[in-house]
C-alpha cells in the first residue's frame, strides 16, 4: 500500500512542479517561447492522467471530510489525527468513569439489599456460589430479589431511601 502512496506523491510532485514551470513562462510570455508553453501543457495534461491512474488505485481510500477544511484554514491535517485522538481518549475516561460508577453502585445496591433483605441475599450468595461465576441466570439479579421483597410485604421505604416517593401521601 505504501508504494501507491510513494507513487502518488511522486507523481503530485512532478505535476506541481510543472505547474510551476508552467507560471513562469506565463508570466513572461514571448511569442517565442510558445513551444516551450506548448510543451509544459502537455507535461501538464500527461501528469493530470498519471495522477487519475494513482486515483483508481487508491478508490477504497476515504478521507474525512474535515482533514480537507482544515487544509483549507491553513492548519496541518496531522492536527486533526491528532484532535480525533484527544477526543477519543476523552470519551474513553467518561465511559470508563461511568463503569467505575455503575460497579461502584453495584456494590451499594447489594450492600444495602444484603441489610435489607438478608436471608435472599444469602441464597443468592450460596447460588452463585455453586455455579462457580457463570453469571447471574436469568430473574435473579439484586432488582428482581429487590422486586420479590416488596411482593412479600415490604416497603418501598424499607430499602434504605430507595422508595419511590408515593408513600406517605394521601
Amino acid at each position: 500500500m505504501a508504494e501507491k502512496f510513494d507513487n502518488l506523491e511522486e507523481h503530485l510532485e512532478k505535476f506541481i512542479e510543472n505547474i510551476r514551470q508552467l507560471g513562469i513562462i506565463v508570466s513572461d510570455f514571448q511569442p517565442s517561447s510558445q513551444a516551450g508553453l506548448n510543451q509544459k501543457l502537455n507535461f501538464v495534461i500527461s501528469g493530470l492522467q498519471d495522477i487519475e491512474k494513482c486515483r483508481q488505485q487508491l478508490h477504497e481510500i476515504n478521507v474525512p471530510l474535515e482533514v480537507f477544511e482544515y487544509i483549507d484554514q491553513g492548519r496541518n491535517p496531522q492536527l486533526y489525527t491528532k484532535e480525533c485522538l484527544e477526543r477519543a481518549l476523552a470519551r474513553n475516561e467518561q465511559v470508563k468513569g461511568k463503569i467505575d460508577t455503575m460497579t461502584k453502585f453495584k456494590s451499594l445496591l447489594i450492600s444495602e439489599l444484603s441489610k435489607v433483605f438478608p436471608e435472599d441475599m444469602s441464597k443468592k450468595e450460596r447460588g452463585l456460589e455453586k455455579e462457580k461465576g457463570l453469571g447471574h441466570p436469568a430473574g435473579r439479579g439484586p432488582t428482581r430479589l429487590l422486586l420479590l421483597g416488596l411482593n412479600h410485604g415490604a416497603r418501598p421505604s424499607d430499602c434504605g431511601g430507595l422508595s419511590s416517593g408515593t408513600e406517605g401521601r394521601k
